[in-house]
């Protein structure tokens, strides 16, 4: 009996992709119009195999294919996707030509499918039903939702295809028909039951038989037949296909749409939205491609690869692990020399009927994990960001030259180190039978993943057992076939031309939740891609005991070339036994999860993008905007002179007759007295609205400040501190001096870098030295508490370094080439900066201005 993964779509080889730009007007027709059936086979009891087709565009993907060992194979030359204007207009316009006809198809099928579902609904309710009502809603499950998704679409991509010229934008009716996806994973979740209901049904109902045997598709507007005949079973299968043939469709757009196109974008973004979420599904549902066979006879699954930093013999590893039906195997890459066929190295395994994960109180404490320091990976990361900058540089100049590729090796070292050394969140596994494993993950959200696939597996009815040297010697071998992660995920291994993220802020609003089946306290997480890998940004306060959780409270997150966002949904523990030995923190449990991707288009629009994230059957309901990393360099001075914001720190002294503007020092006694071994503090994001309110309090003067001080949430007053900071119309650290600064820190002889640092602390107004000053002991005494706030004076100092450095207009930027050499060049030395007076030894006021040792240089 034939596979029904091979039914569908077959897999295409490279050559076969590249003439089938054409077919897509025949989708499931011969020459004469006739319906060929792609039924699954009877009796089935896998789900059916969604062929993500990565051959479509080799620079896209590096997918395994099948067969052979996953590497894909080189185009011949001349033969790549060069996109000439009028050529390339031309195949759009025939790939769109062909693909509305099998649009048009796919409708009339689902209007088939849809039309007994009226008639079957209205005897449900009769006293002589031919279905109930609930095997009606099973079997016809989301059909109506994609029907109508499908028909908006093609009723907006016809007229553009009809009047086609090289105006003509659909890229953003793509990238909505992507971001509807959902509706298809749930129908994918309900296929299996929906066709084993169809077929209960049609063996104890005749009537139900006879409909479901033989529906009528009509056939397309320029066919001689009125309609053809098909099977309910094998329409049920159309949405399934249909995803794929999406996917194809959008690797031939790209493929001939040139870089510039308004459209290539919005289609890029589509693409890996689709490819995402074919990846997500297939996890479930591809047992052909992930199978092995044990020496026994028996058919073991690969569920889930990636790659893991391992914590072994005291040091970090970076360790291939495979999540299989029965056992989890960790394992490394053989090094193997030129033209060798690679090989995995088998570490450990533990059969999951031996795995347990220990909870809190019943682990040990772990070896000692000494996190990498702040600054050694804030270093990578400026020279990860100038590395790229050089390859844009020689790119540009040069196309492709031996540079290009030794800058990309240096990048991507730089990038494995950062890879290895930044993860800090512990996850740990036991072999029941021995052994205990811990590995360090950079996301709570990646621990969940990795937690629920295994636990999901653990229901069934598994049993313990020993590989024999053989049987572990091929379950090793078949590794390197069935991966379905290929390449460490670092930025260098990113193809050339994909999209480099967004840099700059993003604002997100969390408004409420639903969807909890009890009454719990419950918060939210926001994590966003930074350098490859995730981190955690902003958390909500917990809403007590509640199902309906309203938040409503707007964060800023700094995204560096960021192209996800994920939502976190927990359910807070107040039980102190419950500690992680590993980081001492309380564990929390996840109630959901979900992610999104940032797509520009959306995003960076002026005006509030609303969305909602599904997760396990909660709903989270979000807002969000992005502004740009040169926008928000900007200051802006007040206009109004009798506030604190937006006025010289001078003004506001002198007014207030003080040495420290009042709000500085009234924020920074709350922090001191309720917030310093707050986690995060100055790092987490205050609610904006909070920080709002508190703004508009001390720019009133109003006396009740005080007492909303000490009611108010203390991320929103570190939250206004820095705030205060930001809208200052020159940085405290002046317009004047920054240039000097720039300078003195990039000095390498430190006697000479002392005193040219402590040279311009003495040239500052007093009232920015005094105020400078202040902060700076504060933020010492902060980070004094980094054990339990996890906030280092390298932390600090990335914090706040651009908030008092960054100068109010930016100068022309014209020798570099992006964003991300902003935060590189500028950012970076502002940073390093404020390290260096914060690892200073106390600086004193009346010391500073007494002291006649330092040249007297200019500035």
């Amino acid at each position: 009996m034939e596979p029904l993964s091979h039914r569908g779509l077959p897999r295409l080889s490279w050559i076969d992709t590249l003439y089938s730009n054409f077919s897509y007007g025949a989708d499931d027709y011969d020459g004469e119009g006739n319906e060929e059936q792609k039924v699954p086979p009877e009796g089935s009891e896998t789900m059916p195999y969604i062929d993500e087709s990565p051959t479509m565009s080799p620079q896209l993907s590096a997918r395994s294919q099948g067969g052979g060992d996953g590497i894909l194979p080189t185009p011949p030359e001349g033969l790549g996707p060069v996109v000439e204007a009028g050529k390339g207009l031309e195949m759009r316009k025939l790939v769109l030509s062909g693909f509305l006809a099998s649009e048009e198809i796919y409708i009339n099928q689902l209007e088939a499918l849809l039309l007994p579902m009226k008639p079957l609904k209205a005897t449900a309710t009769t006293s002589q039903p031919v279905l109930t009502i609930q095997q009606i809603e099973t079997i016809f499950y989301k059909i109506q939702d994609i029907y109508e998704i499908h028909k908006e679409f093609y009723d907006n991509l016809c007229p553009k295809v009809q009047q086609w010229d090289s105006q003509v934008t659909l890229g953003h009716l793509f990238q909505k028909l992507a971001s509807q996806l959902g509706v298809y994973k749930a129908f994918v979740d309900n296929y299996k039951i929906a066709l084993e209901t169809a077929e209960k049904c049609s063996q104890s109902n005749n009537q139900f038989q006879k409909i479901s045997e033989e529906l009528k598709v009509r056939a397309p507007k320029d066919s001689k037949d009125s309609h053809t005949s098909i099977t309910m079973e094998a329409l049920l299968y159309k949405p399934i296909d249909r995803v794929t043939r999406s996917t194809l469709v959008l690797h031939d757009l790209l493929k001939h749409t040139p870089v510039d196109h308004p459209d290539y974008p919005l289609l890029q973004d589509a693409l890996r939205i689709s490819q995402n979420f074919l990846s997500s599904i297939n996890e479930d549902i591809d047992p052909r491609r992930t199978a092995v066979t044990t020496p026994k006879g028996e058919t073991r699954q690969l569920v889930k690869d990636g790659f893991l930093v391992e914590m072994a013999e005291s040091s970090r590893k970076l360790r291939h692990v495979f999540l299989f039906t029965d056992v989890l195997l960790c394992a490394k890459l053989k090094k193997t020399s030129v033209g060798k066929h690679q090989q995995y190295d088998c570490k450990w395994y533990i059969p999951l009927a031996d795995l347990v994960f220990p909870s809190p109180e019943e682990s040990e404490p772990s070896p000692q994990v000494h996190p990498f320091p702040d600054h050694e990976l804030e270093d990578m990361k400026m020279k990860i960001s100038a590395l790229k900058s050089e390859i844009q540089k020689e790119r540009a100049s040069k196309g492709q030259s031996r540079a290009i590729e030794r800058l990309k090796k240096k990048m991507f070292e730089n990038e494995f180190l950062l890879l290895l050394n930044s993860p800090t969140i512990p996850f740990r596994i036991h072999n029941r039978n021995g052994k205990s494993y811990l590995f360090l993950l950079s996301s709570d959200y990646e621990r969940s993943e990795w937690r629920e696939a295994i636990q999901k597996l653990q229901k069934k009815d598994l049993q313990a057992f020993v590989l024999s040297s053989v049987e572990l010697q091929v379950l090793t071998g078949s590794c390197f076939k069935l991966r379905t992660v290929h390449n460490i995920p670092v930025t260098s291994n990113k193809d050339d031309d994909e999209a480099p993220g967004l840099y700059g802020f993003l604002h997100v609003i969390v408004h409420s939740a639903k969807g909890f089946k009890q009454s719990a306290n419950l918060y939210c997480t926001l994590e966003v891609d930074s350098f490859g890998y995730f981190v955690s940004k902003a958390k909500t306060r917990v809403f007590r005991d509640t199902t309906e959780p309203q938040w409503n409270e707007e964060f800023e997150i700094e995204l560096e070339g960021s192209q996800s966002l994920r939502i976190l949904c927990y359910e807070k523990c107040y039980d102190k036994t419950k500690v992680n030995k590993d980081n001492n923190e309380i564990v929390d449990k996840i109630m959901g999860k979900g992610q999104i991707q940032l797509d520009p288009q959306t995003v960076q629009t002026k005006n509030w993008h609303m969305d909602v994230i599904e997760m396990n059957g909660i709903k989270v309901e979000f807002s969000m905007k992005f502004t740009s990393r040169d926008m928000s360099l900007k200051r802006t001075p007040s206009k109004k002179q009798t506030g604190v914001f937006g006025v010289k720190i001078s003004v506001v002294t002198k007014r207030e007759r003080s040495k420290v503007p009042y709000i500085v020092r009234q924020c920074v006694e709350e922090v001191e007295k309720r917030g310093i071994e707050e986690i995060g503090i100055y790092r987490i994001s205050g609610v904006a609205t909070d920080i709002q309110a508190l703004k508009a309090v001390f720019d009133a003067n109003n006396k009740d400040v005080l007492v909303m001080l000490s009611d108010m949430d203390i991320n929103a007053i570190a939250g206004t501190l820095k705030l205060y900071f930001r809208e200052l119309p020159e940085p405290l650290l002046t317009d004047r001096l920054y240039p000097a600064f720039m300078e003195g820190i990039a000095l390498s002889d430190p006697a000479a870098k002392e005193n040219c640092m402590m040279h311009l602390l003495r040239t500052l107004p007093d009232p920015n030295l005094i105020t400078f000053l202040f902060l700076l002991e504060h933020l010492k005494r902060v980070a004094e508490k980094e054990p339990i706030n996890k906030m280092s004076l390298h932390n600090l100092a990335t914090v706040f370094g651009p908030t008092l450095l960054r100068p109010s207009e930016v100068e022309s930027k014209g020798h570099l080439t992006s964003a991300s050499d902003i935060w590189s060049h500028d950012v970076m030395a502002q940073v390093q900066v404020l390290l260096y007076y914060l690892q200073h030894p106390p600086i004193s006021f009346a010391e500073l201005k007494r002291n006649t040792l330092y040249f007297s240089t200019d500035v």
